[in-house]
């Protein structure tokens, strides 16, 4: 057993991103024989043995994973952890160089958080366009000052981000049980089509039935960074889109409301007044797109639900 397992899903992977991203957990402050590294990818791209290094990691290995999606090579990867704590890695993190120390320690000094996570600091390849400057919260960009914690099943502020999210062993077992018996659950995350999402919050909200919460801490820092192909309106709509989406299905997932087909007519019904408001209040095109893409992710949602009759 290893005091955390460090876990990198990718596809595709930017080669000088994930370089980056493996250079930071190599100047961990925490000794290598305390971890394990894990960096998955999708059997159909090809191995990354012969592109990227793990030799100068005693307990680091590559794992191909046959099936498309993230929250695919995230149960294989829970599965084979063997560490007491997971760290979910994206291959755009840039680790601070105590972070799995300050995770471990965080994990001894609060016991009842089954989920907790930090700051992501953001570099931009390019300058971002100053009409989307309000909506770049989206790509995970959150500079903390404070600290958060809660017991609630939606985590509000104390609800961490996938990227740099360290989750304890146990709470990770129970989401891959579940996630494995339930098609609802499996339809979150990216999949091999864009606009879901939402599986980082299932797995930190899921420990909310076995009496854990959740949090986020300042001394947990990350840079995240964000390419070029990012920083435009398309991009942001398909994520906010996403966020539509993985918000119905959380709240019916950890909420449990009733599903009736009047829920469905009231969010056709919200979709067309907010077209109607933004219209004529004058908003911006960028925020009008950005809402109304929310606003058909929940459509979609709502879709999912009814056609599954999920209770």
């Amino acid at each position: 057993m290893f005091s955390v397992s460090v876990i990198i899903c990718t596809r595709k992977p930017r080669e000088d991103y994930l370089r980056r991203v493996l250079e930071a957990l190599r100047a961990q402050t925490l000794p290598k024989e305390q971890w394990e590294l894990m960096v998955l990818s999708v059997a159909g791209d090809g191995p990354l043995t012969d592109r990227f290094d793990l030799s100068w990691h005693p307990h680091g290995r590559f794992i191909l994973e046959e099936k498309i999606g993230k929250t695919h090579a995230l149960l294989r990867a829970i599965g084979e952890a063997q560490g007491e704590l997971l760290a979910i890695v994206d291959d755009d993190n840039v680790l601070r160089a105590d972070f799995l120390e300050a995770a471990l320690k965080i994990g001894v000094e609060y016991p009842r958080l089954g989920a907790w996570g930090g700051s992501c600091l953001p570099e931009f390849e390019v300058p971002p366009p100053p009409e989307l400057q309000p909506w770049l919260v989206g790509l995970v960009i959150d500079k903390l000052t404070t600290s958060y914690w809660a017991k609630l099943p939606r985590g509000g502020e104390a609800l961490p981000a996938g990227a740099g999210m360290v989750v304890r062993r146990q709470q990770a077992q129970r989401y891959r049980e579940l996630v494995l018996r339930d098609p609802l659950r499996q339809s979150l995350g990216p999949n091999g089509q864009p606009g879901n999402g939402g599986e980082d919050s299932d797995l930190a909200l899921c420990g909310f039935e076995l009496g854990l919460g959740t949090g986020r801490f300042p001394e947990l820092e990350l840079t995240h960074l964000i390419p070029a192909r990012k920083l435009n309106l398309p991009y942001l709509e398909i994520l906010y889109g996403a966020f539509g989406y993985s918000g119905v299905i959380l709240e019916q997932l950890h909420s449990r409301p009733d599903v009736h087909p009047g829920r469905l007519q009231t969010g056709r019904l919200r979709f067309w007044l907010l077209r109607a408001y933004l219209l004529v209040s004058g908003k911006s095109r960028v925020e009008r797109r950005i809402r109304l893409a929310q606003e058909k992710g929940k459509l979609r949602a709502l879709r999912e639900l009814k056609r599954s009759g999920a209770k």
